[in-house]
Formats: C-alpha cells, structure tokens, sequence
C-alpha cells in the first residue's frame, strides 16, 4: 500500500537519469512520483518498470517551470499520497553549449531561469510539509562542470553554480525542522541526450580520462542518490557529492 511507503518526488522522471533514480527508489521502498513535462509515453514505462518489480509509482505531468503547475503537482501528491518524504530536483534544460559571443541573452536566460525555476518552486511547494512533519530528504541533481570552465560551458555553469547556491541557502533555512538539503553533481553520463550532444570521439575520450576507464551510467548516479536519501546521511546537509568515475583526480593528458 502507498500509505506504508516514504514518497519520493522526482522532478523529469520519465528517461535518463531522472528514469534511473526512479526505479533504484521504488526498488528501495519508496512510492515514486515520475514528474514528467511532455514525454508520457516515457513515463508510463518508467512507471511499469517499478510496479513490475513489486513496487509502487505514479505519473503526473507538469512544467516543473511553472509555479501554477508545480502547486497543482503538490496538491495532488499531497492528497493522493498523503506526503512527500523525498523531492529529487532532476529537471534539465538542455543546455546551449555555445561560446559568449554566439550565446544570446534569452538563450542563456532560458537556461539559467529554467533550471533554477524547476528547482526553487519544488522546494517551496514540499517544504512546508517537510516542516510540519520535521523530517525531509531534499536532491538536487547538479552537474561536475561547476568545478571546471570552458567556452561552450557558459550557461551550463552558470545554471547548475547558481543550482548549487540555491541548495546551500536552503539546507542553512530547513536544517532545524530535519530537513537534509544536497546537492549530487554527476560528470559525464552515458545517456541517449548525451549520444546526441557528444561525439563519439569526444566520449571515448571521456572514458579514456576517468579513473574506471568508462563514462558513467544512469544507474551509478541513482545509486548515489538513494544512499543521500538514507539516514545515513542524515548529518550531511549543504554538499555536493561529486560522481565523475574518478575523472577529476586525474591531470589532463598533455598534448
């Protein structure tokens, strides 16, 4: 029954990493709630994908961008399920990897805006639940590119930098009432939006540069996720857990 289990919502659920970190949940106990703004059919397997393991889960459709749609989500987690234990901010805008020169303002606005709106009006809609009942898990999904600079990584930087400020401020404001606020930033991960970014010359050079040799899969980061959300973590508030497959410990080979 879903009132047995702790829910978790999870902002772009319906593929990739969004779609991972919904089945390790549901296959840790959670009820999932697959968020997703356009893709049902996407959804509907994730979904299928954790009650045929034996769990339970959910599909609602929202733009997490929008506060009027985001409330309207709450609203029916809340009242369907009854509480939200668990909010992953997952919901990407895809980012323009473009130079300054070639960037447009609104390109870039687009961006930046979207990411932090997804993740600002999820987090003010569970938090005043999470309050009341003195306990909350809060993820934001972030990126390993705030660590690094380059000119195509202008707007993405800047989004998930700005992403990462956000979940500090939040986790100093909910840290009394229980609340865990952090942030998991992965490196490069091997999903169908990045085979159509990235050249398949440059992924190999990716895996090539990694401690593990490989590029990371969705699932490494879900599993990262799912142990943020345990009580074993439940004295760290404010981080970011770096996943990269060890990529970051390693000096760029000269050329």
């Amino acid at each position: 029954m879903v009132e047995s289990r702790p829910v978790a919502l999870i902002t772009g659920a319906g593929r990739g990493i969004g779609a991972a970190i919904a089945r390790d949940l549901g296959s840790r106990g959670y009820h999932v709630v697959v968020n997703y703004r356009s893709d049902a059919e996407a959804a509907r397997v994730t979904v299928r994908s954790i009650t045929d393991a034996g769990g339970t889960a959910q599909a609602i459709a929202a733009d997490i961008r929008d506060a009027d749609q985001v409330t309207a989500l709450v609203e029916t987690v809340l009242a369907e399920a009854g509480r939200v234990d668990a909010l992953v901010c997952n919901a990407n805008i895809q980012p323009p990897f473009l130079d300054l020169q070639s960037l447009s303002w609104q390109v870039f606005l687009d961006k930046v805006g979207g990411e932090l709106a997804s993740a600002f009006h999820a987090t003010q809609q569970v938090l005043p639940s999470m309050r009341e009942r003195g306990r909350g898990r809060i993820v934001y999904i972030s990126s390993s590119v705030t660590s690094k600079a380059g000119p195509t990584l202008l707007a993405h930087g800047a989004a998930k930098t700005a992403l990462e400020a956000l979940m500090r401020n939040v986790a100093a404001d909910a840290g009394r009432s229980g609340i865990t606020v952090n942030a998991v930033a992965p490196g490069a991960v091997d999903t169908d939006a990045t085979v159509g970014v990235l050249p398949a010359e440059y992924r190999q050079h990716l895996a090539g540069r990694s401690v593990l040799g490989r590029m990371m899969a969705p699932e490494d980061i879900a599993r990262v996720v799912g142990l943020v959300l345990d009580d074993g973590f439940a004295a760290v508030t404010g981080q970011v857990i770096l996943v990269d497959a060890g990529f970051d410990i390693l000096e760029p080979t000269p050329v």
